[in-house]
């Protein structure tokens, strides 16, 4: 299936779609707060891809990822949205991953998480989040390092 905008349609409708504080993200960051979680740091420019919540002292970077805009395999399937879908998309995972490399290798923990895991496990997720910090902060204080 074709791209049913045109150019300029597309670009409109693109450019409306928010790149912060979206509803998961917002929803992720009071379960957050409400389990302690502070001194984190929101779409953080100063590090690879931007992520959602970045604690610098801890060296945890999360993302909180859309399925579709992703690419997960129950919301998008290639090949069904056309050649403009399935090369954004694709362009998309490609930079999750540079992004993920990146951060590795600059010693930093990257918890990605799904928009609808979230909304199905919020505790769980929450949870996910709250041991990669606590994991990054023992290493750092294992190995003697300024936090």
């Amino acid at each position: 299936m074709a791209d049913n905008l045109t150019p300029e349609q597309r670009a409109g409708t693109m450019s409306r779609i928010r790149r912060r504080d979206t509803q998961p993200e917002l929803l992720l960051r009071r379960a957050l707060w409400a389990a302690g979680a502070r001194g984190y740091r929101i779409d953080d420019r100063r590090l690879p891809g931007r992520p959602d919540l970045a604690w610098t002292r801890n060296r945890v970077a999360v993302f909180v990822d859309g399925k579709f805009w992703h690419g997960h395999p129950s919301a998008y399937k290639p090949g069904q949205h056309g050649a403009y879908w399935d090369e954004k998309i694709n362009r998309n995972i490609e930079r999750d991953r540079a992004t993920d490399d990146a951060l590795a290798s600059m010693g930093w923990t990257v918890v990605r998480i799904w928009d609808f895991e979230l909304r199905r496990d919020l505790v769980g997720t929450t949870a996910r989040v709250m041991a990669a910090l606590q994991t990054q902060l023992t290493l750092v204080c294992d190995v003697g390092l300024k936090p």
